[in-house]
């Protein structure tokens, strides 16, 4: 007489398991997969602005030769690398923006120069640099004209500068930008970075071409 030996509910459990996550009823899987679409876009915006935040550090910045060795010594000792209220305003600081939506702009744009580090080379020699130097900065310059040196007022306010502390010069100069509705970039063109030889004929360039097109208003 044969025994009748309990069969073993491993089989059977897997089996269901695997159904029950391959075939999960209608309500079970909405709920699945809202769950997972949450906990996804969690880790995945994570992810991303852990990336997009180191991109902006200058450390980040400086990683290529082209500004370590140009832009980045030029800047080093420069009122903005060290002074004496020890207050320091890094490379992102001054070219990132710090709105959501102007920085993502400005990371697509800046990918050009990813192009040109790594394909093109157009700046890899002091001597390259040189030669690009004054349409490098035109290019900030009217960025800057365009937002109205948003970034240098994320430091820097008219509305909390005390003229009568400042040196009467500044003092006199600011109050003036005030009246005629000039912004940072028209005066302070090379606060962190050497000047290129005929600097000034070139802003007044940029500046004449963005009113031409209606995008800044002339000063008063």
């Amino acid at each position: 007489m044969s025994e009748n030996k309990p069969t073993d509910p491993r089989p059977g459990l897997i089996r269901r398991t695997w159904n029950f996550i391959a075939r999960p009823s209608g309500s079970i899987a909405l709920g699945t997969l809202l769950v997972g679409g949450f906990v996804g876009g969690i880790i995945f915006w994570g992810g991303f602005h852990t990336v997009l935040e180191l991109t902006n550090t200058e450390t980040f910045c400086i990683s290529c030769h082209e500004m370590r060795d140009n832009v980045y010594a030029e800047y080093t000792g420069s009122p903005h690398d060290a002074n004496a209220a020890g207050v320091q305003a890094s490379c992102p600081d001054c070219h990132v923006p710090k709105e959501w939506a102007p920085k993502i702009i400005r990371k697509i744009k800046a990918s050009k120069e990813l192009y040109g580090h790594f394909i093109t080379h157009s700046i890899d020699t002091p001597e390259k640099f040189e030669a690009m130097r004054i349409e490098l900065a035109a290019h900030e310059w009217e960025r800057m004209k365009r937002n109205d040196s948003q970034e240098c007022r994320n430091c820097h306010s008219f509305e909390t500068m005390d003229f009568v502390m400042q040196e009467s010069r500044a003092g006199n100069a600011h109050e003036e930008a005030i009246d005629t509705g000039k912004t940072c970039i028209d005066c302070h063109q090379g606060i962190a970075h050497d000047l290129p030889a005929g600097y000034l004929d070139r802003y007044r360039e940029v500046v004449a071409d963005l009113e031409a097109r209606g995008v800044v208003k002339p000063a008063k």
